[in-house]
């Protein structure tokens, strides 16, 4: 499981990581979370769900290696 609290994913973008949530069929473990910025594309308001697994997942991009989403504060 992951904290609550702020996120900086990978590519720079912050996020607010609110609960994480079971699926009601599979059990399969998700994070709900919303976003922390604005652009003319996206909405503030919006929440989103991710699985677990790949939200804490590890990449690798231009033979770097990061976290997806990485911790920063509450």
């Amino acid at each position: 499981m992951i904290k609550s609290g702020k996120y900086q994913h990978f590519k720079g973008n912050y996020y607010q990581v609110l609960h994480c949530a079971r699926h009601s069929e599979t059990q399969e473990w998700f994070v709900v979370y919303k976003p922390l910025y604005h652009t003319p594309n996206s909405d503030k308001d919006n929440i989103w769900i991710r699985p677990l697994a790949m939200f804490d997942e590890t990449i690798m991009r231009d033979g770097k290696t990061y976290k997806r989403f990485c911790y920063v504060d509450d």
